[in-house]
Formats: C-alpha cells, structure tokens, sequence
C-alpha cells in the first residue's frame, strides 16, 4: 500500500498530482513529495523495521512509489562504523562513519535515489530514462537501468574522471560529455527532457528521486540504536541529500520512531566550488553561483539547486558550513584510510575534512556522537592520488635485498630461531 498523497510547493504549498513534475506552475518553486503520516504511524514500528530484510526499502511507507521497487532491491543498509582509530586521531570521544563507498550497485549513496527514481519512472510508463551528472549518479542510472532493460543517456561534463566514465560506458548507457560545467550539462539537459519527454531522474523525475535520499539518515538513527546523533556532517554538491537527512530524522521525530536529539547538521564543500558554505558564512540567502575548480569533481557544482533549502536546514539545526583545499581532501582521504581502513573518494576527503576543521574550531563537541557521511568509493577517483602516496619499493627476489629494506625502516623484528 502507499502512503504518498502526492507532490507539494516547497514554497507556496500548491499541492500537484502524482505526475512526472517538478515545479511549481503559480511560483516556480521546486515540488516535494508528501505522504499521510497518521496512516503511516498506525502501521510502522520499530519491531515491524527491524524484522524486514536490511535494505532501504525496509522503510519502504516513507517512499514514493506506488508499488514494489523494480529495481534495487538491495540497495542500502550500508554499515555505520564505529570510528574507534579514527577518534583517537581526532581526539573526540564518539565517533562513526556511515560507509556508502559500498553500497549496492555502483558503490555511491546516489544507488539510493536512483533505485526509487528509475522505479517510479516505469511506474509512470517511461522507456528511456537519463540524467545530467558530475560522475556518481552517471554510474548508478546506467547500472540500474541496464539491470531493468531501460534504455539510457547520461550527459557528463567531458572532462570527469577516466574511472567514472568507464564505469558508465560499461553498462552499456549513451553517453554524452559536455565542453562545460556540469550547470552548462544541466541546462542542456533541461532542454532535451522538454523536447524529448525522457526520464530525467534529477530534473522531471527530481521530486521522487530525492526521497531516495532518505534512507541515509533512517539508516543512521536505526544503527545508533534508535538514536540520532548529535552532530552530522554531510557533503554538498546540490545540496539534496543534506536536507533530506534532516527530513529523515524529522519524520522519524514525527512517527515516533526517536526521539529529538536536537542534531547540527554540518555541510560540507571544496574550497574551489562552496558556493553554499559562502552564503552560509556570510548571512546570506542568496547562492551566489561559482565556477568549480577542485579535484572533489562530484561536488563541483556551482549553481546548487537545493542551495537554498540545505543552508536553511544548517541553521535551523544550530550547525554550520564549512570547506576544505585540495591538500586538506587528500590528507583526509589518507588519514581515513590509515586509520579505518576505508577508501573513500574525493567527496569523502571533503566531509572529513570539514569534520576535522569543525572539531578544531570548537563547533563540535568532542565529547558528543558525530556522524561522519561517505557518499563514494575511493576507487571511483584514484587520480587524485597520484604522486601523493608511497612508492612501491622493487627488489630482487633475494632475502639480503628485503633485509636492507627492514633496515632502512628503522624496525626490529623477532626472528624465527
């Protein structure tokens, strides 16, 4: 049974139908999908979650679909790591990192929306579905899409990393790269979902898919025990997922499920592309658009759509914005690596990255719970990294040549004898 009433004005409150639409005829602002909460109260519980299978759609009343997901049946339910190294590096007492580097299929968080957009837009009667990314989201349509047999364009900036669009072209998908930035890739593509009437699951499709996003945070709450944190760090390239987390938690609020925690919410950006975090620090409600220029390339867009609302949700809940140079990504992405043993990508650098500044500056507690957000896998942005790392050391296969080794290390081992 669903629970979705239908899609609303995130400004006006103008209430739309079920449709393929994603903004408002009377203001122009951007629909949101809506649900019967009191009908969904009755049915939801704890008990009944937790004794589903462990996937997203274990939260499936708070979903927008009709029916049963046609693809992704096993996305989500990633792990939460209790960050015990990771802490003692920092210093602070109760930390965790909610790991999508290895969700189900294509290692992102963006497995989530697009499992709810691909399958809502078959719901709807489409055949062709696509979507204009900076790299991750370009990965999980192909995917999930060659997965139902739907046929797909994805539309890129040209100049992504060599992994990403492998990882695309691989599934099979039309891909088509822009001499541009990834809001010249969206304009376009704006343009052809109006002509051609596609799928395009982050533009007409943009009000389901986000929901998808959701997940993350019910995730969280559930693994902490049925407990929200105190603090979370997100990362921000349009800034969708950092206000649907803060949806998440607020309905969980609602239903019942936890109890307020009054959780900061923190958002996360490269310092070559922060257009968000700029307004934040200043003030402002205005996103003034920049010009991306940062290796964290999943992040780089500078006209975020969801600009507004997310620095909306980071001072509603007392957090912050805050941004990181290229140098401090890497430092981070290796320290999250040395200490957990978890690759993350450029994005992951990012939210790290800001999480380290936000403890330096005294914003967050030590001693409170934080939630570190990876959103994608290390593997995905592995040239980032070239010529920041170690070398391989080559020898011989001869037992003195890896003795000079041990000894130029400086180490002393027991020997066998």
């Amino acid at each position: 049974m669903s629970y979705m009433k239908g899609l609303k004005c995130r400004e006006c409150g103008k209430e739309y139908p079920k449709e393929a639409l994603h903004v408002c005829e009377l203001c122009f602002g951007p629909l949101e999908v809506s649900y019967e909460y009191d009908k969904i109260k009755e049915v939801l519980s704890r008990s009944v979650i937790e004794k589903r299978s462990p996937n997203m759609w274990r939260y499936k009343e708070l979903l927008p679909l009709e029916g049963d997901p046609s693809v992704g049946a096993q996305v989500g339910f990633t792990p939460l790591v209790r960050a015990k190294n990771l802490g003692e590096a920092l210093g602070v007492k109760e930390i965790y990192i909610k790991n999508d580097a290895v969700n189900f299929p294509t290692l992102s968080f963006k497995d989530r929306v697009v499992s709810v957009a691909i399958s809502r837009a078959r719901e709807l009667g489409f055949h062709i579905v696509a979507c204009a990314s900076t790299g991750n989201l370009a990965n999980s349509v192909a995917a999930n899409a060659a997965a139902c047999g739907m046929e797909t364009y994805v539309f890129i900036p040209y100049d992504l990393e060599k992994t990403k669009i492998m990882g695309t072209l691989v599934y099979g998908a039309s891909v088509v790269g822009i001499k541009g930035t990834y809001d010249e890739v969206n304009r376009l593509c704006s343009e052809v979902a109006g002509k051609y009437g596609w799928a395009f699951v982050n533009i007409n499709i943009r009000p389901y898919y986000a929901e998808g996003s959701k997940t993350f945070g019910y995730e969280i709450a559930e693994q902490l025990g049925w407990k929200l944190p105190r603090h979370i760090v997100v990362p921000m390239a349009g800034g969708s997922l950092i206000t649907k987390i803060w949806k998440a938690f607020n309905e969980f609020i609602k239903l019942g499920l936890v109890e307020n925690n009054n959780t900061k919410v923190y958002g996360a950006q490269a310092t070559g592309c922060a257009p968000i975090v700029n307004a934040v620090k200043e003030g402002s409600e205005l996103i003034r658009p920049v010009r991306p220029n940062t290796i964290a390339k999943s992040l780089a867009i500078g006209n975020p759509a969801d600009g507004y609302y997310s620095a909306k949700v980071m001072r509603e809940s007392g957090g912050w914005g805050e941004s990181v140079t290229d140098e401090e990504i890497i430092d981070s992405m290796k320290l999250l690596a040395e200490t957990e043993g978890i690759f993350a990508e450029t994005a992951g650098g990012v939210t790290l990255g800001v999480t380290r500044k936000l403890i330096e500056q005294g914003r967050i507690n030590r001693d409170e719970s934080i939630v570190v957000s990876i959103t994608g896998n290390g593997l995905k942005t592995q040239e980032a990294l070239e010529g920041k790392l170690n070398k391989v050391t080559v020898i011989n296969a001869r037992l003195s040549e890896f003795d000079d080794i041990v000894k130029a290390n400086g180490k002393e081992y027991a020997l066998k004898g």
